[in-house]
This record gives C-alpha cells, structure tokens and sequence, in this order.
C-alpha cells in the first residue's frame, strides 16, 4: 500500500504502528499480523476501506500478502496502473469495488477469487476483452459490474459459469456482435445492463427465460428485427429501455399488459403499427415512451386509463385522430410531448389537456401548421412549467391566456407567424415564475431534460438558482413589432432571451442588464437603432449574445462579456470601435440599414446560418429538442 502517492489521513507509518486502529481497516482476531508481514496489531486485516479518500498512486503487490481480506473497496480515488495479479489471488476476498479509478491495462487471467460475491472495476479503463474469466474460479459472484471501460470485441462464453449472477453490467464499453446466449441461462439475474455498445442482431426469445429480471437496460446499441414477444414469464420486470436500436415491428403484445412495468422507453427505433397499451393492465407504468418511431394510426385514448402514468412522449409519430376526450380525465399526466406527429385543430387540443390539473411540460411544436393559436382567455394553464409551440406557421398574436401561466418558466413560440407587438403582461405580473424563481421540482424526470448545474461563486458572483431548467422566452422567427419592453428586465431569472428575426424597432433597453441570469441574448435581425447599452457588460453570466442585423449605431461598449464575442454577433449595423470598423473622431449622418436587408421579406424569416449556429437550441431548437448550445437532448424529439 506504500504505493499511494498521498497520504492517507488517520494513517500512521512508524513500525510500532497499530495498523487495526487507521481509518478504514477492520481485522479479525486471528493473529497479530497487520498489513504487511512485518507490522504489529492486535489481528490481520480482513475489510480495508478507502473510498473516496481521493488518493493517487498505483497498487502494490504486496497487497497480495492481505491473505484474510474479505473486503477491499478503493472506489472513487485517482489510483491508476495496473491490477496487481496478487490482489487476484486473495482466497478469502468477497467484495472488490476499484470504481471510479484510472486504472488501465488488461485484467490478469490467472484470476483465481474462490469466495468473490462482488466484482466491480466500472468507471476505469480497462481494455481488451472482457474478463469472463472470473466466473471460472469464482462461480458464486453475484454482482458483476465491467461498465463504462473499454473492452471490446464480442461477448465471449463463459458467463454461464456465475450461475448466482443477480446483477450484470457491460454497458457503455466498445462490445460487438450478437448478445451471448450464456447470459439467458443466468436464471437469478435481476440486473441486465448492455446500453451504449455496438452489440448487433436479435434480441432472442431466450431473454424471457429471466423471469428475475427487474431491470432490462439495451439501448443504444446495434439490435434488429422484433422486439421477442416472451414477456409473460418476465412478471417483475419493472424497468425496460431498448432505444436507439433498430428495431422494426409492433410493440409486443404481452409487454404492452405487464402490470409490474413502470418504465417503458422504445424511443428512436423503427417500430410500426399503432400504439395499442392496455392501460386497465398496466396498472404500475410511471413513463412511457415511445417517441421517434414509425407508428400511425388513431391517438391512444386508453393512456388515462394508466392512472399512474406521470411522462408521455409520443413525438414523430402519425395520427390520424386529435387529441380524445378522453384525455381530460388524464390527471397524472406532469410531461407530454407530441411534437411532429400530424395533429391538427390546436384550439381542441388546448381545450382538452387544460384539464389535466397535473400537467407541467407540453410540447407541440411541428404540429398545427397554418392554424390560428387560440385567443380564448378561459384557458388556464395554471401548473404549467414549460410550454414549445414552435415551428408551426401559428397565426395571431401571443394570447391574453398565456397571462394565467403564472408557472412558466420556458416559453418558446419561435418559428410561428405570430404578429402584433410583444404583450405588457409577459413582465410583472403575467409571469412570476420568471422573475423570482421559487423552484418546486426536486428531481428531473427520467424522460425531459432538465439541466442540473451545480452553483457557481466567483468572489460575489454566485448563481441564485439550486435546479437549472434553463429559464426561456423565445419569440424567435415570428413577424413582432413595436418595442422591447424594458420591463423585461423585471424577468430576474430568465437564462435565455430570443427576439430574433421579428420587426422589432426602438432601442435596446438599458434595463436588459438587470437580467443578471442571463446567458443566451439574441435580439439579431430586426430594426433596432440607437446604440448598445454599456450595462449590458454587467451581465456576468452572458455566453451568446447576437444584436447582428439592425439599425444600430455608435461605439461597440467594452469590457464584460461583450469583449469576448465574435465580430458575427455584431455585424450588419453601423457600429465602430471594438469588433466593428475603427471610429472616427466625429460622425454625422451614420445611415441606416435597409430592413430588407435584414429579413427575407416576408414573415417566413430566412434564418441565416450564423444566426442558426447562435440558436440551434434556442430559437428553432427547443421545438426539435430543447438543446443548450449545440447538446441535443431527446425527449421531446
């Protein structure tokens, strides 16, 4: 152990040492040989545990020489090199657990851990091909953890072997080829993880001979043909994911009635038919998804009926009925995205899911195309957390019901047809929610994408927010007049603004600046003259910003932020100074931009690519996937 390169603290390593008495370290009684042969103590080491002590150093052989060890769990430190094989040749050890380390190399094949319940080496860097050799000498493992390493090559034979296997994790490694039919006959199995790999082929029916399994984790990966339909045994099966693969066919009949089933996701394969669940049978089913497939046909009216469903996400798929009635009495209902999936009569639809008293993510963008986004103002959608309509041609103006979203902390329009000028009541009193944040979500689904940061503080800058669904009005794309507000700057917490691409006139309000949560500004492409405020440096946070193609004019302000974007974010004005042309002494007469050289002409805003490289999750992207930068997340695809 003298390897270490840090000192491990409570430790000491003077020869008269107690070694039973550090930190970590359980003996037995057996004898008075501590942790190597020539240490004092009151009995030999039998549990070291060390994990998370954030040591670096490599492991010695000497440790090898630990022949009662039961235990030894090293997990999350900076230890790397190589195993030593005399840690694989403890006699009495049960437990390994070296996660979370940078240990390398290949796992030494003379492995001989007669006892081992416990082997876990995920989260290293491992190569070569997987160790299955450790289930020939060590036949009763239980836990078998090999995951996110880079092991390669097929699954070979010899899984078999841990006949008392109960949790298998290969995810996340380089494997090819079909899946072993070894792992079929681990009968005990109730953990099977082999997501993000490149293993191939069928599924094969033997799966349903694990009728242990709880957990069945296999997306992304490389599976073809149908999903077998062996899911009657399978009775405890409470997790199951298979997304982005390749599977073709209808969704397995006994599957879709498994009452002990809470997690379904099917999401990004090639499935076909229409979505037909038992909801009266699948009386545990928490989240479903089934987004990013091929299936036609009538809406699901039955999805009620799961009166525990909480997370629905049916986008790109084609219906051919609207929303049901139904769906009124779907009160469970927290997150529901439809997006690009044919529907048309948005007034029906609204009507109907303001019903669902639960319901706080809706995603209807691509859908609609060419209708009038309703101005009824007794719709009320008083829960509602995030709301995308975008890219659907909707005609109108923002509705007066928007104003009862007292909730709403994302707001994306972008991309619509949507005229008029923005509405006084998006400030103070229309959208609390985005001006002192009070955040009531304590986890994020396992299906929408909330983005989780950890607070930042810089001297006496620190962010004021504990959960970062990223706080968002995007107006984007869409034919818009009249000023900017300056009470938009009552909106504390927004994170991102999007104006882009409307017809916007008046001068940037100076009030911007106290949107001191903002990262994302993006007021390009309209008619806005003047200059750029100088404040607008105060924004600590700020990351994007683009005031390309207006009418402004003036000195380029310096210092914040604003120094650090790209000449793109300001070309198109008659701007000098700092990423502009240099200033002369005096100017007269600036000019102005042409308007139609900043639009397309028409209320179908061409969207430059420099403009789509600022917003592509922002202003088009949250309809197509709510993206921070260029990071595509999938749900709502």
């Amino acid at each position: 152990m003298s390897n270490f390169e840090s000192r491990v603290d409570g430790w000491g390593f003077d020869s008269s040492a107690n070694c039973c008495d550090w930190l970590g370290v359980l003996c037995d009684s057996s004898s008075s040989l501590g942790l190597s042969d020539g240490s004092s103590g009151s009995g030999r080491v039998a549990e070291l545990v060390l994990a998370s002590k954030k040591l670096v150093g490599n492991l010695s052989d000497s440790v090898g020489k630990l022949d009662q060890l039961r235990l030894l769990n090293l997990s999350h430190n900076f230890l790397g090199g190589k195993l030593p094989e005399s840690l694989l040749h403890l006699p009495n050890l049960q437990v390994l657990d070296l996660s979370y380390n940078e240990f390398s190399g290949q796992v030494p094949e003379s492995a001989n851990l007669p006892s081992l319940h416990v082997f876990n080496i995920s989260e290293n860097y491992f190569h070569s091909s997987l160790p299955v050799w450790i289930c020939t000498n060590s036949t009763g493992v239980q836990v078998l953890n090999l995951a996110v390493n880079n092991f390669s090559d097929v699954i070979p034979p010899g899984l078999g072997n841990c006949g008392s296997l109960q949790n298998l994790s290969l995810a996340t490694n380089s494997l090819t080829g079909g899946i072993s039919e070894d792992i079929f006959t681990l009968g005990q199995l109730v953990q099977l993880s082999l997501q993000e790999n490149s293993i191939s082929g069928p599924l094969g029916s033997g799966i349903g001979n694990l009728t242990e399994l709880v957990w069945l984790d296999i997306s992304t990966n490389g599976f073809s043909g149908s999903i077998p339909d062996v899911f009657q045994n399978m009775k405890k099966l409470q997790y199951f994911t298979a997304h982005t693969n390749g599977f073709a066919g209808s969704i397995p009949s006994y599957l879709s009635i498994l009452p002990s089933l809470e997690f379904l996701n099917l999401n990004n394969n090639s499935l076909t038919g229409t979505i037909a669940l038992n909801c009266s049978a699948m009386s545990s089913l928490v989240s479903l998804d089934l987004g990013s497939n091929s299936f036609r046909g009538p809406f699901p009216e039955g999805l009620p009926n799961c009166q525990k469903l909480r997370s629905v996400n049916l986008a790109r798929s084609k219906f051919t009925t609207p929303i049901p009635q139904s769906f009124k009495n779907f009160s469970s209902i927290a997150y529901l995205s439809i997006s690009n999936s044919s529907l048309s009569n948005v007034s029906s639809a609204l009507g109907i899911l303001q019903h669902c008293s639960n319901l706080t993510v809706l995603v209807l963008t691509l859908n609609y195309f060419d209708e009038e986004l309703p101005s009824d103002a007794s719709l009320s959608f008083p829960k509602l957390k995030v709301l995308v309509m975008s890219n659907s041609r909707l005609r109108g103006s923002m509705p007066q019901w928007m104003r009862g979203c007292t909730s709403l902390e994302l707001l994306d329009l972008s991309w619509n047809r949507l005229g008029g000028t923005i509405p006084s009541w998006i400030e103070i009193t229309g959208l609390p929610a985005l001006i002192h944040r009070n955040m009531s979500i304590s986890e994020p689904s396992p299906d929408f994408p909330f983005f989780w940061k950890k607070n930042m503080s810089s001297g006496v800058l620190q962010y004021k927010q504990y959960t970062s669904l990223p706080s968002t009005v995007d107006l984007g794309g869409n034919s818009l007049h009249g000023l900017i507000w300056p009470e938009f700057g009552n909106l504390k917490s927004i994170q991102t603004l999007v104006l882009s691409n409307n017809f916007l006139s008046g001068s940037i309000p100076v009030n911007l600046s106290e949107m001191t949560s903002l990262e994302t500004l993006n007021l390009s492409y309209n008619n806005l003259s003047g200059s750029i405020p100088s404040s607008l440096a105060l924004l600590n946070f700020l990351a994007r910003f683009s005031v390309a193609h207006n009418n402004l004019s003036g000195t380029v302000p310096r210092g914040g932020h604003l120094s650090s974007f790209l000449d793109s974010s300001f070309e198109g004005n008659n701007l000098c100074g700092y990423h502009a042309a240099p200033c002369p002494e005096s100017r007269s007469n600036p000019g102005s931009a042409n308007h139609s050289d900043n639009h397309s002409g028409s209320s179908d805003h061409g969207m430059s690519d420099r403009n789509l490289g600022m917003t592509i999750g922002l202003a088009c992207g949250v309809g197509i996937g709510i993206a921070l930068g260029t990071t595509r997340i999938g749900f709502i695809i």
